[in-house]
């Protein structure tokens, strides 16, 4: 197969850890995604999904405005190294049940790799394998 850096997507949304809720949320509605990346200093800390807003804010009716992000976002996140097989993060996918994985080099962020990347992937592969299928018995 190939490595995450072949299909990874390098352009990450971030937020700064001293945000709060109504930010993010702000963030992630203007440009129609599901999660940010939380960082400070310019590390990644943890990450901030959809669900963490359902379960950790509405749920408990906080206030999105009065609630930092340190209170609703995830502190333990999976991540791999842009060398990371393909087949690699997959099964670190299925076998953590996660739909995304940052991808880290010298511990700094330098992409993000989802279901949907992979998805589109393995279609493309396929796709390719059948391809290469129908010409050779043709």
């Amino acid at each position: 197969m190939g490595q995450i850096r072949d299909i990874m997507c390098k352009d990450v949304i971030t937020v700064e850890d001293d945000k709060s809720a109504a930010d993010a949320a702000k963030i992630i509605s203007d440009n129609d995604i599901s999660f940010l990346v939380i960082i400070k200093d310019d590390l990644p800390i943890g990450v901030l999904s959809e669900k963490d807003f359902v379960r950790k804010l509405a749920a408990v009716n906080k206030n999105a405005s009065e609630t930092p992000i340190s209170e609703i976002m995830s502190y333990k996140f999976r991540w791999v190294e842009p060398t990371t097989p393909i087949e690699d993060a997959i099964q670190k996918m299925l076998n953590n049940n996660i739909r995304r994985l940052l991808v880290l080099e010298n511990g700094k962020l330098v992409g993000v790799i989802t279901q949907t990347d992979l998805a589109a992937y393995l279609r493309d592969q396929l796709l390719v394998d059948g391809t290469i299928k129908s010409i050779n018995t043709d």
